[in-house]
């Protein structure tokens, strides 16, 4: 349901014209990633509690949903960025996003939880990526879905990661008040 656009960014450049990005590149992602969590609550300030666990777009998740996509997907991103900067060559497993959330009971849980895990894990990834060298930024990995996966290319797609999943909240928000 929600991997539209995850291949692109897996296949995206890196830097400009596909050469390695500069510190100040990095820099500004994360940046972006560090706010991340404040747009996500921010999306959901004022979000009607009875609509959480609505479909009010067809084909989308509800806005609980998206909240516990964001805590699972943080824990693994966080693992795999890890992964990246201590083994060789690591193998980064991809998995089935939609199945977690109809298999985790994403729509039936508390919210309240799941957005601390995701505060966490952002917050401690947020430790480890400031104080990453030019060649710790180099390291690759091999991504199950996607191949070549590099520590930078996990900076592009988590940095904007939360940012489109709290445009996401937003649209839901606008078709249950038009709805």
């Amino acid at each position: 349901m929600e991997a539209t656009g995850l291949l692109y960014l897996f296949n995206a450049p890196q830097g400009r014209g596909g050469t390695p990005m500069t510190r100040e590149e990095r820099n500004a992602l994360i940046e972006r990633y560090a706010a991340g969590y404040s747009e996500v609550t921010a999306s959901l300030d004022g979000f009607p509690a009875d609509g959480l666990t609505k479909h009010p777009i067809p084909g989308k998740w509800s806005a609980a949903e998206i909240v516990h996509h964001l805590a699972d997907s943080e824990n693994i991103s966080a693992i795999r960025i890890r992964k990246l900067l201590v083994e060789e060559r690591p193998v980064i497993q991809g998995y089935d996003q939609d199945a977690f959330a109809v298999r985790l009971r994403y729509n039936s849980r508390s919210l309240g939880p799941a957005l601390d895990a995701f505060r966490t894990a952002r917050a401690t990834t947020l430790q480890i990526l400031r104080d990453l060298s030019d060649e710790e930024w180099a390291r690759t990995g091999w991504h199950t879905d996607a191949g070549l996966y590099s520590a930078e290319r996990w900076l592009q797609i988590y940095a904007e990661h939360a940012h489109n999943h709290a445009s996401q909240i937003r649209r839901l928000r606008q078709a249950l008040a038009a709805g």
